[in-house]
Formats: structure tokens, sequence, C-alpha cells
């Protein structure tokens, strides 16, 4: 039995596969998470409830994310595929488990160190040679998708449990100089002319695309997916400072998606 979504080389069937290692993952960051909500040092405060779905919703997209059929796709058949789950593993999940955390918590993760982190994971884990590499055993996978885990955790932090909250306009800058950063990797995915990766490029065919316009399509998801995360991100910052505009500079130095009053 396989632990955790790898590249198989085996032709793709739609018949359902279990992957323990990505349950007991899942199951233990819920767990822990139920346990310690249940402590009486637990400060669950004010829109307790809301905290709570938030971090119920973050396990619930890294589960699709890791588990069969998109984690079996992306890890070995496609990379458009693979590229999903990037968006929903290191960008959507992050800020939904940090919002989670009671308002207390706040994570010493300076700007510039959590753009950095995170921006060299992007190229570093879209990288022929590492992809290639990685995805052709279980534990090469996980170690993957576990980076790719902490490095949205670190870019997420100084905007959602900053140790000291920036003002909304940086935050916008902050966000908005990462979508320039993803440039990079998105020209280089969507207009190469032959397949980077052997992994994809030699799997066996899933659906009409080839191995050209699977990279192509990775490349846009990556341009169009991260830039509707960014961009939404980045309309919460110009939103909320208009709110608080009005209780003066302080007023604006916030975490970006606080659920406290």
């Amino acid at each position: 039995m396989r632990w955790w979504c790898a590249a198989q080389g085996a032709a793709w069937s739609w018949q359902w596969q279990a992957y323990p290692g990505v349950w007991l993952f899942v199951g233990a960051l819920a767990g822990s998470y139920w346990l310690a909500a249940a402590r009486p040092w637990y400060d669950a405060g004010p829109r307790w409830l809301l905290r709570k779905a938030s971090f119920g919703l973050g396990v619930l997209t890294l589960w699709i994310a890791l588990d069969w059929p998109v984690g079996a796709l992306g890890s070995g058949y496609l990379a458009w595929v693979h590229m999903v789950q990037f968006l929903l593993i290191a960008l959507v999940a992050p800020p939904l488990l940090l919002t989670g955390l009671p308002a207390r918590v706040r994570l010493p993760v300076r700007p510039g160190v959590g753009l950095a982190v995170f921006h060299t994971v992007v190229v570093a884990t879209h990288w022929p040679a590492i992809v290639d590499g990685m995805m052709a055993t279980q534990t090469g996978s996980f170690a993957f998708d576990i980076v790719w885990l902490a490095a949205g955790l670190a870019f997420w932090a100084p905007l959602v449990r900053p140790a000291r909250p920036m003002h909304f306009g940086m935050q916008a800058v902050y966000l908005l100089a990462s979508t320039v950063l993803l440039t990079l990797p998105y020209i280089f995915l969507t207009f190469a002319e032959l397949p980077f990766y052997a992994t994809y490029e030699l799997a066996p065919p899933v659906g009409p695309l080839s191995s050209a316009e699977d990279q192509r399509m990775a490349g846009l998801l990556m341009r169009i997916g991260g830039g509707i995360v960014l961009w939404t991100a980045t309309g919460v910052c110009f939103w909320r400072w208009y709110q608080t505009d009005r209780d003066g500079p302080a007023g604006g130095k916030k975490p970006l998606f606080s659920t406290s009053r």
C-alpha cells in the first residue's frame, strides 16, 4: 500500500486508492487543534466559532490537495493539477489555518523573510531537476508538500498573525510585490517551447492535453489562480484601510484577516 501520493509510471485509473499517510497527517492536524481548543488555557475570545470554521476549511483544503484524486494526478500525471496543489497548499490553506488560531497568537516572521522564503521555495520547487527527483518517491513528494505548506505559512504570517502588524498600505505593497515575483516562474512555464518535466512528459496520458499544453496550462494557472488569491487579499487590505482610516494612523495597523473585534 502506498502511504503518500507520488509518481508511479502506471496507467491512470479512476479507481479509488487509499493514502493512509495523508489521512494521518490531516487527522493529526485537526486532532491537535481540537485538543488545544478543549484546554482551559485556550482563549476562544470573540468570534471563536468563525476561527474554528476557518481552521476547519484550511484542513479540508489540504485534504483535497493531498488525497486522491488531486494528489495522485498532481504528483505524477498532470503538471496543471500539480499547480492546483501548489495553489491550495501554499496560498489558500495557510491563511485559513492561521486565521483559525487564537487572536493572541503572534508569529515573529518578518515581512522580508516571509517574502524571501516563499519565493525561494516557489522557484526551487518548480525547477525541473528538483521536481523530477522529488516526485519519483513518496518521501520526496511528502517533503515537497510540507515545504510548500511551511513556505505558505511563512508568507502569510506577517499578514495574518504578525508580531508587529503592518499598516494596510504596506500589506498591499507586500502582496503586490509577490504578484510581480510570481511572474518569473509563470513565464518559465507558459512560454517554453518544450516540456521541462520528465515526470509529466513521460507519464501515461490523462486527457487530451499534450505535455507542452499541460505545462502551459500549469503556468496560466499560476498566473491566474495565484493572481486571484493575491489580488483578492490586496482588495481586502484597501477595504479595511478605508474602514479604519477614521481611527487615525494606528487604526490601519491590524492583521489582514483578523477575526477579533
